[in-house]
């Protein structure tokens, strides 16, 4: 068996595609603005895709960007200002905020109508009430992608491998909605791998790299992998070393891609899987919140 690659990248064109006709037909031009709190040059490219991406359907994007100075008194009445601008539509506030600011509290800070990445209190609850208004938007996108796979998902065993509020506790209760059977698992789970080798939809979301082995999923399933992690590149074992003298690096998802292609009936690649569909994600939240306004 060869597993079938779900086209993540294939599906989030579709979407913003989709999103640029609905924007057309907004009033007022959708405003997404990010605030940044000091230097995190990690963050730079996670930055230059938003922009890129809100640029080419139409959505204004503006990057806010405060010194690394900043007290968590500012930082919420900065966002406070941004909650009171009627010209803006959504906030996102990049993560890891600098040492001694607390990022629960910032991002509680956010009106609910504007908070885009769908962390707040509110549109957490409404998940669980099963009214969800701008939902988490990796946890979105894990759920668009399994949907568009066409299944009948009602009574499906599906297992999740991390329980974070930004996939796996939103994933599950997004997919309640479609009457599935839903198992988290996390560090405190006792034979991991026999939940996942049960699942007949099994999402990899711990953030640990060769995480899932191929022993661990059961033939046919549909594999999603969340996971985005970065680790050396190898040649016959030892790592590649480049013209500045540093490891060579290449992104990999939490499960062993290979040995799974041989097992699954598909499955997401990383890249190109989830992570396109988190960014159409973020911006299906801008125009919905554009559009609300």
């Amino acid at each position: 068996m060869t597993a079938k690659l779900i086209d993540g990248k294939a599906l989030a064109e579709r979407t913003l595609a989709e999103l640029k006709t609905r924007i057309a037909t907004i009033a007022q031009q959708p405003h997404l603005t990010a605030v940044q709190v000091g230097e995190n040059p990690s963050s730079r490219v996670y930055l230059q895709r938003q922009r890129a991406a809100c640029e080419d359907i139409g959505i204004k994007y503006t990057l806010d960007e405060l010194p690394d100075t900043t007290t968590q008194a500012q930082l919420h009445a900065h966002i406070e200002k941004l909650n009171a601008a009627t010209s803006v539509h959504g906030i996102i506030l990049q993560m890891p905020l600098p040492d001694g600011l607390d990022d629960f509290a910032a991002q509680q800070a956010i009106a609910p109508n504007k908070d885009v990445e769908g962390m707040t209190a509110a549109n957490m609850g409404g998940l669980l009430c099963g009214t969800p208004n701008l939902p988490p938007c990796t946890a979105e996108a894990a759920y668009r992608i399994i949907k568009s796979l066409g299944l009948e998902l009602r009574g499906k065993e599906v297992t999740i491998i991390g329980r974070s509020a930004i996939v796996g506790k939103p994933l599950m209760l997004l997919l309640l909605g479609d009457s599935v059977t839903p198992t988290i698992c996390h560090t405190g789970t006792v034979d991991m791998a026999a939940h996942a080798a049960r699942a007949d939809i099994l999402v990899a979301a711990a953030g640990r790299a060769g995480l899932v082995t191929a022993k661990m999923i059961k033939p046919g399933a549909v594999v999603i992998d969340v996971g985005i992690n970065r680790v050396p590149l190898l040649d016959d074992g030892q790592p590649v070393i480049g013209e500045n003298g540093k490891k060579k690096m290449r992104t990999v998802g939490d499960v062993d891609f290979e040995a799974a292609l041989e097992v699954a009936g598909s499955i997401t690649p990383v890249p190109g899987g989830v992570g396109p569909m988190t960014v159409a994600m973020l911006l299906k939240n801008t125009v919905i919140a554009a559009e609300k306004a």
